[in-house]
């Protein structure tokens, strides 16, 4: 019954929709979702619960259904390892293959494309705010530019009100565009904010 899950565990991975783009160190999560993908199809993803505990040695006391179990998790662990070790890039296998646990090497890459989410996180906010509007680039190509930047926060689970959006874009308009500014900021009684 065993070899049957590896065989097909072999076909799947000869077919075309499991076939994974190397991670190069962007977009983490997308590879990483789509990784746990893979692994939870083949039915390895239990060897990298946070909570499982690592198979206990065995001895020669313990029944052959103990010895095959220990048997079988240390094969889908290191059919997991390989999996996620061969969709990174060279620069990147050669960093985390000296790595002796899969657990290790998961973590290590969680923590690392982690914190550079959260710089990439606040880079957007940052840039967002600083956003401003110049006068030789046409304006709706610019407001389409920082409707980019809305979504973007909105994947953050950064919700900007669309009366705060509108004010927003009035306020970035460029210099040009003051009179319109005064005529917008005094026709929009719901963007005022009183002090």
């Amino acid at each position: 019954m065993e070899g049957t899950s590896d065989v097909s565990a072999l076909k799947m991975l000869n077919h075309e929709l499991v076939k994974l783009d190397l991670f190069d160190g962007t977009n983490f999560d997308r590879w990483k979702d789509k990784m746990k993908f893979l692994i939870i199809a083949l039915k390895f993803f239990y060897v990298l619960y946070p909570n499982l505990m690592s198979f206990p040695t065995t001895s020669d006391e313990d029944t052959n259904e103990i010895k095959a179990k220990k048997k079988k998790w240390e094969e889908d662990e290191l059919i997991c390892k390989g999996h996620i070790l061969n969709t990174l890039l060279d620069r990147l296998y050669d960093l985390y293959t000296s790595m002796k646990s899969l657990k290790e090497i998961w973590n290590a890459l969680e923590a690392k494309y982690k914190i550079e989410k959260i710089n990439t996180n606040k880079f957007i906010i940052q840039k967002y705010f600083d956003y401003k509007m110049l006068d030789n680039i046409l304006v709706l190509d610019q407001v389409h530019e920082l409707q980019i930047l809305v979504n973007k926060l909105h994947d953050l689970s950064i919700n900007i009100p669309e009366s705060f959006q509108v004010g927003a874009i009035i306020a970035k308009l460029p210099s040009s565009w003051n009179n319109f500014r005064n005529e917008a900021w005094l026709n929009a009684p719901s963007l005022s904010i009183d002090v």
